[in-house]
């Protein structure tokens, strides 16, 4: 049996804390609160979330347990695997790639729309052609390339480089939102009486609740970067639940402080009227002039390098563990010479974002829609995994390697199953409050069929892999049982 090519850990327990923080808020805490309010109000949007982060508490109980159990790259991808083999392992695998590197390419165009709102003569220049209604420039394309450039070089200088980096970046990410805020309730005029009314007018308030609660796994996804990395944790990997806990409630936090501040400004119903590119923006713009801006930029721009940062990490690392288990090509699972570092995953993750600016925002915005059901899928696989092996008691089945009495823990797994399966309903059930758009449904048509061909086109060859050799490749213990289903 080949030796299993493994990853230094170099982790600080503060670095992987940034790297789930970070990836959960990316761009959208700062672009999307007059979007969110339009649909839910202020506090139909505070309350969403807040749920929101309770379910995904849930699931984190799964998680914890998980990583706790199997340190390995993969996450998903090895815990589908311990459970329901090596066909479910690859289901999970293929729809966690396609969300990562979809959030990867849409932070980098999040970027370059940021620079299209401070500087719009820079960036309208050279305009190429126009997609489902979106103007594509080449400066656009240019500056999202450069960027996802900076960061494929950096992720493959090292783990401890990209981790102290994203540590740095969510400080002043937090550091940000905290003075933005004081900023505008120091401002006459501005205040906490803007924010009524509290929820829409045209709808129930619980009907605006659980159309914020359905984006949670959108909202929130980041948090699953946390396993990815599990293999680099350089500390025990039993404080990874409390790691990903932290994140998911400043995560919330933020959320509902970027939802405060913007409602505080004007009543909110008169920001959404008036249907601005950004209207968090040109709503801070208005009322602080550019002082305020450059804070709103600043920490904008640092949720986008967070989430930038944080999944270039984690696709890398899910194509290396897929890799060296022998599903995905063997090139992916190659670690640099000098750095250590999964640099062919690093470097594929950066190329193919690469493409996305040249289709535009709009149709790269239904890809990224669709991808929600991938993460969601994952989650289910984790909290099955999870209900799988914690016991109500020790029956016939149990295997004390394998399994662990905690009756309450499995009840939260369970809960977190329920919780995966509602999300997933909310999104593929028409007429739901976060249905799948048309373009979208599409798209996951598309990527379900290519998924597909690839297994089928491979089945035999995975098929021939021994399991004792595939248990030793994902999990790194020839003894770990698994299921070797499909």
């Amino acid at each position: 049996m080949e030796e299993r090519t493994t990853l230094k850990k170099s982790l600080k327990p503060h670095w992987v804390w940034a790297i789930a923080l970070g990836s959960s808020i990316g761009w959208g805490a700062f672009v999307q609160p007059t979007t969110w309010m339009s649909t839910a109000g202020p506090l139909g949007v505070i309350l969403g979330f807040s749920i929101g982060a309770l379910l995904m508490m849930l699931i984190a109980v799964s998680y914890g347990f998980l990583i706790k159990s199997f340190p390995v790259s993969g996450g998903e991808f090895a815990y589908s695997y311990i459970s329901l083999g090596r066909t479910h392992a690859f289901i999970s695998g293929w729809f966690l790639t396609l969300g990562y590197l979809c959030i990867v390419a849409l932070n980098a165009s999040a970027f370059a729309l940021m620079v299209k709102f401070v500087f719009p003569s820079l960036l309208e220049n050279m305009h190429m052609y126009t997609i489902a209604g979106w103007d594509v420039y080449f400066t656009e394309v240019i500056i999202a390339s450069v960027l996802l450039g900076v960061f494929g070089y950096f992720n493959v200088r090292g783990s401890s480089l990209s981790g102290r980096m994203q540590f740095v970046f969510c400080t002043v990410m937090v550091i940000g939102v905290i003075a933005i805020t004081f900023m505008v309730g120091a401002q006459p005029g501005a205040g906490l009486s803007n924010v009524a009314p509290l929820f829409p007018t045209d709808t129930t308030a619980f009907a605006a609740i659980i159309s914020i609660v359905a984006i949670a796994p959108w909202a929130y996804v980041g948090f699953d970067n946390v396993p990815q990395a599990a293999e680099e944790f350089h500390f025990s990997s039993r404080k990874a639940f409390t790691l990903i806990i932290l994140a998911i409630f400043f995560a919330a936090l933020l959320y509902s402080m970027m939802i405060i501040t913007t409602s505080m400004i004007e009543p909110w119903q008169s920001l959404v009227a008036q249907e601005e590119t950004w209207g968090t923006g040109a709503a801070i713009q208005g009322l602080l002039g550019n002082m305020g801006l450059i804070v709103l930029v600043t920490a904008l721009t640092m949720g986008i390098f967070t989430g930038l940062n944080g999944f270039t990490i984690s696709s890398s690392r899910l194509l290396f563990a897929m890799s060296r288990a022998k599903i995905i090509p063997a090139a992916f699972s190659k670690i640099h010479p000098k750095y250590k570092t999964p640099y062919v995953g690093i470097i594929f993750t950066v190329v193919v974002a690469m493409l996305a600016p040249w289709f535009g925002r709009q149709a790269l915005t239904w890809v990224v829609d669709m991808s929600s059901v991938g993460v969601t899928i994952a989650y289910f696989y984790t909290c099955y995994t999870a209900f799988t092996l914690f016991k109500g008691s020790r029956d016939k089945n149990f295997n004390p390697k394998k399994h662990v009495v905690a009756p309450g823990k499995k009840t939260l797994a369970g809960f977190g199953m329920v919780a995966s399966v509602t999300f997933l309903g909310l999104l593929l059930i028409p007429g739901s409050p976060a249905a799948l758009g048309f373009e979208s449904f599409i798209a996951l048509v598309i990527w379900v069929a290519l998924g597909v061909a690839f297994y089928m086109a491979n089945r035999k060859e995975l098929k021939n892999i021994p399991k004792e050799e595939l248990n030793y490749l994902i999990l790194g213990n020839k003894k770990i049982e698994a299921k070797n289903r499909g």
